[in-house]
């Protein structure tokens, strides 16, 4: 008898969902990866702007793995954390603004002497590129 392989693929912790390696799912895909049904999905897109699948050239929607990640925050937030939908698609704006605040590199903290001599710097390049013709 033969042992059948493992496979390699990471086993999901409990509750979480496992996204296969791919670049885009149905709507039938998502509905059993979500455990929702498509309708709901669907309601969901009307209802939060992070959830817009693109459409294929016969009208198939197709899910991202972004769009994916987004269905399952919502029903995190939704199913398991209580939040009626204005609440989640508040939060979901909140999480969206707390990224785009917080930068990945801290922004340097010119003077006006500093930005006077960076200026002037390209002014000498500009020079020295327009004399050339």
């Amino acid at each position: 008898m033969h042992k059948l392989a493992k496979s390699n693929s990471r086993k999901p912790v409990s509750g979480e969902v496992e996204i296969p390696d791919k670049l885009y799912f149905r709507i039938g895909e998502v509905s059993r990866l979500c455990g929702l049904p498509s309708y709901v999905l669907r309601f969901w897109e009307t209802e939060f702007t992070q959830l817009k699948p693109s459409k294929s050239g016969t009208g198939q929607r197709m899910y991202r793995r972004t769009d994916v990640e987004n269905v399952l925050r919502v029903k995190k937030l939704l199913y398991d954390q209580g939040f009626t939908i204005a609440g989640a698609r508040q939060q979901l704006r909140s999480e969206v603004r707390r990224k785009q605040s917080a930068l990945p590199f801290a922004a340097p903290a010119m003077g006006r002497a500093e930005l006077k001599q960076v200026r002037q710097g390209l002014r000498e390049i500009l020079g020295i590129l327009s004399s050339r013709h």
